[in-house]
């Protein structure tokens, strides 16, 4: 599973991180980091940088570590288990935090946000990337499927960032429905 997410959910990663400037030093955050294809890619765009990666799956976290070893061996790049919800990182740390189709799953997205904006420096980027954007018939049926999944639409999302406190919040969707927010703190 893991591995089909790392190459099923490529193409929508790369379109995602088009809407976002990733610079070269830049500490960065993967929440919901999965098998580790997006923190390789964050990897690439911050040589001089560090990134980090957290999920909640002990197998995700595995292979992620996998995937990545070279940069974690050396400390380029770390990953950790643990929940969105009580993130172990000191306030403003990160200059960008990614989530690529993890806030389905999510139990509480007002909390999770409030903690990726602590967690966030001022001016620091959030970005989430979704494939399914709650305005379709076809999102219902994944949401019947999986149990505890939850498929937000941009208002929605857009509402629980403001409530967390950020602001500049920009939305794109494109014509397979995909969606990405991209708030500042």
């Amino acid at each position: 599973m893991v591995n089909m997410m790392n190459i099923g959910h490529s193409p929508m990663a790369e379109w995602g991180l088009k809407h976002i400037k990733i610079n070269k030093n830049d500490i960065s955050l993967d929440v919901g980091c999965g098998g580790g294809a997006n923190i390789k890619k964050l990897l690439e765009k911050s040589p001089k940088g560090k990134v980090f990666g957290i999920d909640y799956s002990e197998v995700s976290v595995r292979k992620s570590k996998k995937v990545n070893k070279f940069a974690v061996e050396r400390k380029h790049c770390e990953i950790l288990q643990g929940n969105v919800q009580e993130l172990p990182f000191a306030n403003e740390t990160f200059d960008l935090a990614t989530a690529f189709e993890t806030i389905y799953f999510w139990s509480d997205i007002d909390q999770s946000f409030s903690q990726i904006y602590r967690v966030l420096k001022k001016g620091g980027i959030f970005m989430v990337c979704n494939e399914s954007n709650g305005e379709n018939d076809k999102d219902k049926k994944w949401t019947e499927i999986i149990k505890g999944m939850k498929i937000y639409t941009s208002k929605e999302i857009k509402y629980s960032l403001e409530k967390a406190g950020f602001t500049h919040i920009e939305t794109n969707k494109n014509a397979k429905g995909w969606l990405c927010v991209v708030a500042r703190k």
